[in-house]
């Protein structure tokens, strides 16, 4: 005799499944699913919820849905997943709801319509639905299928941060942090990221601690505004990882550390973060925390520049006009000038004058033998 409890439960359901009633297909595809009372088997699953889902049990649908989408028990199907989706919203079910809009934001097995996914997230977003108020108050945000309107974005970040969400906490601190859609209110503001922070949400933690750094909102704190970066940046948030690194690299809030301020400037920038790029590219040409070496800080630099980092263009354009980490290259220095200068960095501009000057004649001689103190990397 087994000791699963679910066993008998399992072997109750398996007629009345048999004979059509849908929720007890429901309840044994969810068995299967589990494996509970038996093994778990996704193709049982799947064939249970699919006779449930057929009979209109929108669990069932929205079930199916789910199997479609994450290819349990078959082959993945966006396009079934959306089907089976559009089943269960079309009988008022919010979950459904929120997936077949998100579905039709992206383009995942239906064609993309913006339209249709602000008038499905609003549908599940009118029951409550956090997901779905979150969503919608980003479309009127971004004014995807709706109108621009702040003041709708807020609202609906409102309704979800009001039930506890994180990322909506998050996403309203923002709004009064910067006035958009409210009326700026920046101890609002700390309010709500604190309420998001507190939830674990990276970005809210990340932005408080710019609050602590700045004294914006509280009390300067650098030593809690450090405590704030190290949790987001744990979660592999690039802005707190690389705003840890600066707290490291100036000894605010932690003691001075250059190793660890490239620890964490290494971690952003190889998850593509451009000042954190940038940041390394500085610490290797300045031999800070490691050992001096211009072809890192080229490369490094180089990274940050191809991504539009203006002060990398620059300063790139500076190692090459200078031979350092690469050899001296006026016309490739010309290059990154310019990129810069498209970005308005002053010095760049300097710099082109600079060059216009010496293709006519009048720039300093001396300046030019002394390329050093023309152009300096990494101020």
């Amino acid at each position: 005799m087994s000791n699963d409890p679910y066993a008998a439960v399992l072997e109750s359901l398996l007629p009345l499944a048999e004979q059509g009633d849908a929720e007890s297909q429901y309840n044994l595809g969810a068995m299967y699913f589990h494996g509970r009372g038996t093994s778990e088997n996704f193709q049982e699953a799947i064939a249970w919820f699919r006779k449930a889902a057929e009979q209109n049990h929108v669990d069932a649908q929205r079930r199916l849905g789910y199997m479609y989408e994450e290819g349990k028990g078959t082959q993945r199907d966006d396009a079934q997943a959306a089907a089976w989706f559009q089943k269960a919203a079309m009988q008022g079910d919010a979950r459904s709801q929120n997936n077949l809009a998100v579905r039709y934001a992206r383009g995942f097995g239906v064609p993309k319509n913006f339209k249709k996914a602000a008038a499905w997230f609003r549908e599940a977003a009118i029951q409550g639905h956090a997901q779905a108020q979150i969503h919608l108050g980003y479309l009127y945000s971004k004014g995807l299928g709706v109108p621009v309107d702040e003041s709708q974005a807020v609202s609906w970040y409102r309704k979800a941060a009001e039930q506890g969400d994180a990322r909506a906490q998050n996403n309203l601190a923002v709004r009064y942090a910067t006035g958009q859609g409210v009326e700026q209110d920046i101890t609002t503001a700390v309010s709500w990221y604190k309420k998001a922070a507190s939830q674990g949400n990276a970005r809210a933690q990340n932005n408080l601690g710019v609050r602590y750094a700045k004294g914006d909102g509280v009390q300067q704190d650098d030593k809690i505004a450090v405590s704030w970066f190290r949790k987001a940046a744990m979660q592999d948030n690039i802005n707190a990882q690389v705003h840890l690194g600066y707290m490291y690299a100036k000894g605010q809030g932690v003691p001075q550390s250059f190793p660890q301020a490239i620890a964490w400037f290494r971690k952003a920038a190889d998850l593509g973060s451009a000042d954190a790029q940038y940041s390394l590219a500085s610490l290797y040409f300045h031999g800070q925390g490691v050992k001096q070496d211009f072809k890192q800080a080229f490369e490094w630099c180089r990274k940050a520049a191809d991504q539009g980092h203006a002060d990398a263009q620059y300063n790139l354009g500076v190692m090459c006009f200078n031979g350092r980490g690469i050899s001296k290259d006026d016309k490739l220095a010309l290059v990154w000038f310019r990129k810069a200068v498209e970005q308005g960095h002053g010095g760049a501009h300097k710099a082109l004058n600079w060059y216009r000057e010496r293709a006519i004649g009048q720039a300093n001689p001396a300046a030019e033998a002394n390329a050093d103190s023309r152009f300096a990397n990494f101020g």
